[in-house]
Parts: structure tokens; C-alpha cells; sequence
């Protein structure tokens, strides 16, 4: 595991609630961790919403004041510079949605940067209207390089449809992530899936991290 890892993506991708899901592992291998929220966009669906979850597992959360909020002010709460410069915890970072939520990561990238300990990790759901092909998604991962000043290091397939998403789901987009690992030369470093699939697909695929999806987790339709 490196230090910071951090998971950003399309809208609607998922990676609010991996980030959240990777903080609960790291800190069961028994490292200290914290998630910082930095999605100053959205405020239909944060890192914020699992701030008493996170809590009861010894897992601090940085967010601005202004989420679960209506406010849209790129307010980011000085903790964050400490935390990143705090070389002893290890860091979940989820990144708004987008290259417009990306911005506000530029603030820390040369700090982030300069100690070359961290994972940039694109969240790929191929379910999602403006990333249904591994071309439509690597456009969507240049945008956000570059707003957020730090390169991509690996790709998390999520294809799902919430709740709904069957082991088929999941295969059926795989080549599609595979596709999407070729034309960004980047590996498939997570394939995330509920418990029920996880122990269907683990044995054969050593990239399988298994969920627990948020009470907030959205349905998408299938197509």
C-alpha cells in the first residue's frame, strides 16, 4: 500500500463509496488512516454521509464545512495540508467527480508529488452515461490529469448498476476495462464487486476487492 491513495472518476463512477471501503481496509491491516473528502461539487452523495460509519471503525475524515451542503464554494479546510504532510497515517483522498472537481487536488499535488508515495487510481464505470466505452473514459481521465496535476498510476474496474448488479453485470464490461488498460497503459490494479460476486469471481481473479455498498448507493438502469 502506498501512503496516499487516491480515487477520482466520472460522476455517478462509484468511487465515494470505494474510497470509503479502502479506508475500512487499510485500517484493518492495522494502519492508522484518514479520508479526506475533497468533492466540493457534488453534494448529493460524499464521503461526509459516512462520517459516524467511519467513526465507529477509528477512521477520521477531513471534509469542508460546506458538505452535505448546497453550498458550491471550493472552501478546503487547512487539516488537509497537515494530513498530507503527516508522513506517519496513511490517506484515502477522494477526489470530486470530473476534471471541475479535480481542481481543488491541484492545490496539494507538488506536496503529493514530491514524496512519490501515492496511488492515482481512475474509477471506471462503464455503466455511466459519458464513460460507456474505454474511449469516452480515457478522455475523461486526461481531462482529469489534468486538472488535478497528478498522473493516473493504476485503473479500479466498477462497472455496476448499484444494488442491482449481477456477477454477469460485471463480466460483461471486463473487456471494456481491459480495452481501457491497453489505450492508457495503466493496470487493472481493483476489480470491485459485492460479497455474493467477490466470492464467485476471487478464486480466478486476484484483482477482486470486495464492497459493502452505502446506504446511499443510487440504481443505474441497465442498458
Amino acid at each position: 500500500m502506498k501512503r496516499i491513495t487516491l480515487f477520482a472518476g466520472h460522476y455517478g463512477s462509484g468511487k465515494t463509496n470505494i474510497a470509503v471501503n479502502y479506508a475500512k481496509f487499510i485500517k484493518s491491516q492495522g494502519a492508522d488512516v484518514s479520508i479526506i473528502d475533497l468533492d466540493i461539487v457534488n453534494p448529493y452523495f460524499r464521503t461526509k454521509d459516512s462520517e459516524e460509519d467511519l467513526k465507529k471503525h477509528g477512521i477520521s475524515i477531513i471534509s469542508s464545512e460546506y458538505a452535505n451542503t448546497n453550498l458550491d464554494a471550493p472552501a478546503l479546510p487547512k487539516e488537509i495540508y497537515s494530513a498530507v504532510a503527516d508522513k506517519s497515517q496513511h490517506l484515502v483522498i477522494d477526489v470530486g467527480g470530473d476534471d471541475r472537481g479535480a481542481v481543488a487536488l491541484g492545490r496539494f499535488a507538488p506536496d503529493i508529488m514530491e514524496d512519490n508515495d501515492f496511488d492515482m487510481l481512475f474509477v471506471a464505470n462503464f455503466y455511466r452515461p459519458l464513460t460507456k466505452t474505454a474511449e469516452e473514459t480515457l478522455e475523461v481521465m486526461y481531462e482529469i490529469e489534468a486538472a488535478g496535476h497528478i498522473p493516473f498510476t493504476g485503473i479500479v474496474h466498477n462497472s455496476n448498476i448499484g444494488d442491482e448488479t449481477t456477477k454477469a453485470d460485471l463480466i460483461k464490461k471486463q473487456s471494456e476495462a481491459e480495452k481501457l488498460a491497453r489505450l492508457s497503459h495503466l493496470p487493472i490494479v481493483m476489480t470491485t464487486a459485492t460479497e455474493e460476486i467477490y466470492n464467485s469471481l476471487s478464486k480466478t481473479d486476484s484483482t477482486m476487492f470486495m464492497l459493502e455498498l452505502q446506504d446511499k448507493y443510487y440504481k443505474i438502469e441497465k442498458e
